[in-house]
């Protein structure tokens, strides 16, 4: 595939080609992801049966693979050859002749249109037709969006590791002001913080959403610890210092060193109750 993309002047060249079969086998995903894998992905089950039971509805879209002789790249419809591959019967598709922009504008098209790709899917397909070098006009026909919404999708894209991406999922349910908020829980985390909650056990089993809360919650803000009391020294006349006083909100506390003065401590806790006795007397 080439390095850089240019926008194109004309659209598919047969749009009346006619439905084939394909081996799912011979269908590649195009270069340029627009989903984020999940794991966790129950519907994609359902799916399977329904297109078992009722057959392909609607064909997928594929062009002639231009660096692999024999071989396919799906524009749109990789959940049905994903499908068709399971149950192990060829997909229907149109063949048709795609420039690259051609097939990414498709690819866009067909998956924004379906409204099924979540905001971090639409996000990272952004990003990853600005890093194939894709032109800016391309990525704005493929995505179907002005370009001050493309500049939010790539900023928030650019500011989650694709790591932490992959540990989350799709995260359908999630808008863009809680990735907003993770990126910035990011930023100020450390990096052990960052793969501690990656690597959390407690997100198996949980679904893409529940993966993204479990996340976010790690990176909370963590209360900051209360300062130490500071500690003042008391010194005889000597110099010799034979306590510590340190104050705090909660009262004062003496430390003597029993080191430097030798039962002195005792000394002191028995006249407690004569201090008390002579501090009220002198408030009286």
């Amino acid at each position: 595939m080439a390095a850089m993309w240019a926008a194109s002047r004309s659209g598919p060249a047969d749009p009346e080609a006619t439905v084939v079969e394909i081996d799912p086998d011979l269908c590649d995903p195009s270069a340029i992801a627009d989903r984020v894998p999940d794991a966790t992905d129950a519907a994609f089950a359902a799916f399977v049966e329904q297109i078992r039971d009722e057959g392909q509805h609607t064909p997928i879209l594929v062009r002639r693979h231009p660096s692999s002789a024999g071989r396919y790249e799906i524009a749109y419809g990789r959940r049905r050859t994903r499908a068709a591959r399971a149950i192990g019967r060829p997909v229907r598709a149109l063949v048709r002749d795609l420039s690259d922009a051609d097939l990414l504008v498709a690819q866009g098209s067909e998956n924004l249109a379906r409204e099924d790709l979540s905001y971090i899917e639409r996000a990272h397909f952004a990003r990853n037709m600005e890093r194939a070098g894709v032109a800016r006009e391309v990525i704005l026909k493929a995505m179907g969006v002005h370009r001050p919404d493309l500049a939010n999708y790539l900023a928030v894209a650019q500011s989650i590791p694709e790591a932490v991406i992959a540990a989350i999922g799709p995260a359908p349910k999630i808008g863009r002001p809680r990735w907003l908020t993770l990126a910035d829980r990011i930023r100020t985390a450390d990096r052990d913080r960052i793969d501690a909650a990656l690597a959390s056990p407690s997100l198996a089993g949980k679904t893409s959403d529940e993966r993204f809360a479990a996340i976010l919650a790690a990176l909370a803000t963590a209360p900051k610890a209360a300062a130490r009391p500071k500690a003042e020294t008391v010194k005889d006349g000597r110099g010799v210092r034979f306590a510590r006083v340190e104050r705090s909100a909660a009262g004062l506390r003496v430390t003597v060193e029993e080191a430097a003065e030798p039962g002195f401590g005792e000394y002191l806790a028995g006249r407690l109750p004569e201090l008390i006795a002579a501090y009220r007397a002198s408030r009286g």
